[in-house]
């Protein structure tokens, strides 16, 4: 199965690019780092925030995803058309176990989707690769999300234009899960009770959520 048939299939109309809750009718929108400033007074990054963020990740992710699920890693990666190719491995070689899955990664090319100056000059190349969370080091992974603008590490590379924004779809369990920064993520279900737990036990991260 490709991505583009699973979601064809199963969010019929849903483009996987960011802000996929406000595209969505059932979702979650949580808040991350409880409020705390990336930075300190004296300008120096809250470390302290950005562990906050890095467990609360974890945890979510935990309850969304058992490490036999079958689930799509898919990556945009912004580029300009004039330049050749994206340099893929940067993204996904540090963060996969087994380097031959490295074989197994489709891409296929997309106009740009944001609106800017000249965005006709750009492109988007959207890779996926159908594995398991065994298969990934789903830790840095998910730090490397939350790192977007910030000298941290782990962080994906092989960027041109506009850090890359990877998306994690389970498709055992009908769930798609987005870190877009260290500000919060995005959780969307084809059936609110997939989620319900993660509402009732985890409330106080909750921005907003839609149950339609």
């Amino acid at each position: 199965m490709k991505i583009m048939e699973y979601m064809e299939e199963r969010f019929q109309n849903l483009e996987l690019i960011p802000s996929i809750y406000n595209q969505w009718g059932t979702g979650i929108h949580f808040c991350l780092g409880e409020n705390i400033y990336q930075l300190k007074p004296n300008e120096k990054l809250n470390l302290k925030m950005f562990l906050i963020v890095y467990e609360q990740i974890s945890i979510i992710f935990n309850e969304l995803f058992e490490q036999n699920d079958d689930i799509f890693l898919v990556t945009n990666m912004y580029k300009h058309k004039k330049e050749k190719c994206i340099r893929k491995l940067k993204v996904y070689q540090p963060f996969l176990k087994c380097k031959n899955h490295l074989n197994q990664i489709l891409v296929k090319t997309y106009p740009y989707p944001f609106e800017i100056n000249k965005a006709e000059e750009y492109e988007m190349q959207q890779f996926s690769l159908l594995c398991k969370p065994r298969d990934l080091r789903v830790t840095e992974i998910l730090k490397a999300a939350s790192n977007e603008d910030f000298p941290l590490k782990p962080t994906f590379g092989g960027y041109s234009i506009d850090y890359p924004d990877v998306f994690f779809v389970n498709i055992t369990k009908d769930i798609i899960f987005f870190i877009y920064d260290d500000r919060g993520c995005e959780v969307i279900a084809l059936d609110f009770k997939r989620i319900r737990h993660l509402y009732e036990k985890y409330h106080d991260w909750v921005e907003e959520y839609k149950c339609m």
